[in-house]
């Protein structure tokens, strides 16, 4: 099992909108790519504006499935239009669960 964090360093004012576009896309991650447990989270003490992804995966093939299935469906595409406007950078963070 593994758990991908995905961490996006918004631009100032911009997190809370970036947190919203992510959370409209849990639903396809679950159904289509058998995500577990996504969850999208927001600075409280951390580096200003900055969003977090995170969820579990079975494995890193199903996850590389996931990256080249999950930004060209539709519904995906449409809650993430703009959010590149809004992000200065960002890092994954992929972790074997022990």
């Amino acid at each position: 099992m593994l758990l991908v964090r995905d961490v996006f360093r918004c631009k100032p004012g911009k997190s809370r909108q970036v947190a919203e576009m992510f959370k409209k896309t849990i639903s396809s991650m679950e159904k289509l790519d058998g995500f577990r447990n996504p969850r999208v989270m927001l600075d409280l003490v951390a580096n200003y504006w900055t969003v977090v992804l995170e969820s579990e995966v079975d494995s890193l093939e199903r996850f590389e499935s996931h990256m080249t299935a999950f930004s060209s469906r539709p519904e995906v595409r449409e809650a993430l239009a703009g959010y590149m406007d809004l992000v200065e950078g960002g890092e994954r963070e992929i972790y074997k669960i022990v």
